[in-house]
């Protein structure tokens, strides 16, 4: 990839090692399941991230497997909600500085809490966005969890 993203610029000065993998960005279809079957891997090891607003914590960030759907109640109750909705796509980019099919879980403009589900944990490395379309960056499970200070929970249906 020829531009780091701010995504890999955090991970450099951080030295932890990733891997990029790139892939052809369909603007028809953004899912995360598409984009793991355009690089190859499990979509079990590829993990979309999504931004929600409690009523007590604001902003929180999620890190789903593709193939799974977040439960809301389950998230508040995580994360010491009462309610919990999703962030608009309208408003992500000035949140976090990503844009909807780019929203890395690395490098956003806050660090916001962060949960990543606990099928993570049964891996060594998964996939997140590098914070561009076309890019998913590789990643020690650990080294994710403890960079963006995030702790594993069951917040999907």
């Amino acid at each position: 990839m020829k531009n780091k993203t701010n995504a890999m610029r955090r991970l450099d000065a951080a030295r932890i090692p990733y891997e990029v993998f790139e892939y052809e960005v369909d603007e028809n279809d953004l899912s995360g399941k598409h984009i793991a079957d355009e690089i190859g891997l499990p979509h079990e090891m590829v993990f979309k991230t999504l931004v929600a607003k409690g009523d007590k914590t604001g902003p929180v960030v999620f890190c789903i497997p593709v193939d799974l759907e977040i439960d809301l109640k389950k998230a508040a109750r995580v994360t010491g909600n009462k309610r919990i909705e999703m962030i608009h796509v309208k408003d992500l980019l000035a949140l976090t500085g990503y844009i909807r099919g780019g929203c890395s879980p690395i490098g956003m403009k806050k660090q916001f809490p962060t949960y990543v589900h606990e099928s993570a944990l049964r891996f060594e490395k998964i996939t997140v966005s590098s914070g561009v379309r076309g890019a998913q960056l590789l990643i020690a499970v650990e080294q994710l969890l403890s960079f963006v200070c995030a702790q594993s929970a069951d917040v999907t249906q």
